[in-house]
């Protein structure tokens, strides 16, 4: 099995904290109930801190002309203004508001400032932290430098880069979800960077949400015999960054031996049409969530995840605990959990041909497939969300402690010029 995460590897913590409830003002371009990554991982951590008697504040952009802040929500919330990011689903990304953010937390101070997404107005949240002497903190959810030779401006590439690079080395400290994504930023000169991991709903996702019904409703009637029809699955946003064309391939290259595999989508984005028209007998169930999309994961037997923009991976952790064979690249989650042959499958970065290699050689052994599918849930199971979000709230308290020793000894709360 794989060596568990220390979650707070690359964490320099010299105080420990005075304190064990904070008022934290969180930045976020994305928070439930948007679906995707980012957004899911945040409503977790937030829940999380809340549990712990932490109080929350949440700026986010408007997403929409109605959008008002939840008045169910256990937090406060700020709506700050949202323009649309093109080619992504309605989402907005907000714009900047120093002025704005620093006189609101003049008026009602946090103890500390976190920023979850590097767009204009978390530049500016980190800009009125800053000013206010106040210890600020970030996220390093997605490689949106990676991104851009997907969406047509990869000449952009170097100046994001270098941006995200300023954007994080203005925090003290920016957290990173695995040990990969650490030496890999450190070596590109990012300052300050600790490992908090992601974790994983073994109550959700587990062997257990297995539907004959929801297989059925595939066409596939079981049998309960090593040669029943196998379900290839996808689970994500249906976007360029993903690098879809490989699911294709893979999933080719397995028919050619197994023609009565199936292959399922799970999610939506700007590629559904290209990739209906390019395998017409795919399955696409749309977007799903809850008890409904641990049956989808559950349901079927090998995952097929070869994206190479991750940050984490959430879907990999969904899917390890889910019981499925996952076959991905040595990236992100994988590289931390798989251990190959053992709980998955995986291939080098960028070595297409090993990847379908993999994919096929798996469907085509079933005595390697129950293997692998038997050892996957226990190889996550120490992602337990609640073990991640001691180490989150542990990380931010020993932030904020040694942040007022060094500059609050006389707890003077100071503006001062940028």
């Amino acid at each position: 099995m794989p060596t568990p995460y220390n979650p707070t590897d690359f964490v320099v913590q010299p105080f420990a904290p005075d304190r064990q409830q904070l008022r934290i003002a969180l930045v976020t371009e994305t928070y439930p109930p948007e679906i995707n990554g980012v957004a899911m991982t945040l409503g977790r951590m937030v829940d999380g801190l809340l549990r712990r008697g932490h109080a929350i504040q949440l700026v986010r952009p408007r997403q929409h002309a109605l959008d008002v802040p939840a008045e169910q929500r256990s937090f406060e919330e700020v709506l700050a203004t949202g323009v649309p990011i093109p080619n992504y689903g309605g989402l907005k990304f907000g714009l900047p508001a120093k002025a704005r953010l620093a006189r609101l937390w003049q008026h009602k101070r946090p103890d500390l400032v976190h920023v979850v997404t590097e767009g204009p107005l978390g530049w500016s949240a980190i800009g009125a932290a800053r000013k206010l002497r106040l210890p600020v903190t970030s996220d390093f959810h997605t490689n949106f430098h990676s991104y851009s030779r997907h969406y047509g401006f990869s000449w952009l590439k170097a100046p994001i880069a270098s941006y995200l690079r300023k954007f994080h080395n203005r925090t003290q400290a920016t957290l990173v979800p695995t040990r990969a994504l650490a030496h890999e930023l450190g070596g590109a000169g990012y300052e300050n960077l600790a490992v908090v991991s992601r974790g994983v709903d073994t109550a959700q996702f587990n062997p257990g949400r297995r539907s004959r019904e929801l297989r059925a409703a595939w066409g596939i009637m079981d049998t309960d015999t090593p040669a029943d029809t196998l379900v290839a699955l996808y689970v994500g946003r249906l976007a360029p960054e993903k690098n879809l064309p490989l699911v294709l391939d893979a999933y080719a290259a397995i028919r050619a031996a197994h023609p009565d595999t199936r292959l399922v989508f799970v999610g939506d984005g700007p590629l559904r049409g290209s990739l209906e028209a390019s395998c017409p007998k795919a399955i696409f169930a749309g977007m799903r969530s809850g008890v409904d999309l641990a049956a989808h994961y559950a349901s079927a037997d090998l995952f097929l995840f070869p994206s190479l923009t991750e940050t984490f991976g959430n879907v990999t952790t969904e899917a390890l605990a889910s019981g499925l064979g996952v076959v991905a690249y040595r990236y992100a989650a994988a590289a931390d959990l798989i251990v190959d042959g053992d709980n998955g499958r995986h291939a080098p970065p960028g070595d297409a041909a090993a990847f379908i290699a993999a994919a096929a050689d798996l469907a085509g052994d079933r005595e390697q497939l129950r293997r692998v599918r038997a050892a996957a849930p226990a190889s996550v199971a120490q992602l337990d969300w609640e073990i991640i979000h001691d180490s989150f709230a542990r990380t931010l308290c020993g932030i904020v402690a040694s942040h007022e020793r060094q500059h609050y000894d006389n707890r003077e709360f100071l503006v001062v010029p940028d």
